[in-house]
C-alpha cells in the first residue's frame, strides 16, 4: 500500500468525524424556544432596551490597532529567544531592524491621520 493512501483514509476519517459529529448534534440538540434564549445577557437584570446598537468606528480602529502591535510582539518573542544560538546575528539583527522600522512607519502614518486622537 503506498504512503500517501493512508493520509487520504485520514483525512476521510477526519472529515467522515467532523461532518458526523455535526449532523449528530444538529439531530440531537433540544428544539425548545424561548424568549430568554435570544436576549442578551445582562447579568441577571432585565434589559432595558435593544443591545444591538451601533458603536463608534473608533472602537474598530483601537482593536485592529492592538492587535497588529500585537501580533509585533508574537514575531519579536522568538527572534529574542533565539538571537544568541544563531551565528549570523548580523543580519538576524538586521531583519530585526527592518521589521521594527516598518511597523513604526506604520504607528506614525496611523497617528497622522488621527486614528490615536479621540477628540475629533
Amino acid at each position: 500500500m503506498p504512503s500517501w493512501i493512508a493520509v487520504v483514509i485520514l483525512m476521510a476519517v477526519a472529515f467522515l468525524f467532523a461532518v458526523g459529529s455535526l449532523i449528530g448534534t444538529m439531530a440531537l440538540k433540544p428544539r425548545r424556544k424561548f424568549d430568554a434564549k435570544v436576549e442578551a445577557y445582562e447579568s441577571g437584570m432585565v434589559p432595558l432596551h435593544d443591545s444591538r446598537g451601533r458603536y463608534n468606528v473608533r472602537f474598530y480602529l483601537v482593536a485592529v490597532t492592538f492587535l497588529i502591535f500585537d501580533v509585533e510582539l508574537l514575531f519579536f518573542y522568538p527572534w529574542a529567544l533565539y538571537f544568541n544560538m544563531i551565528s549570523d546575528q548580523v543580519s538576524l539583527f538586521a531583519s530585526g531592524c527592518v521589521f521594527l522600522a516598518i511597523l513604526a512607519v506604520a504607528f506614525v502614518y496611523e497617528w497622522r491621520k488621527g486614528a490615536l486622537d479621540w477628540n475629533q
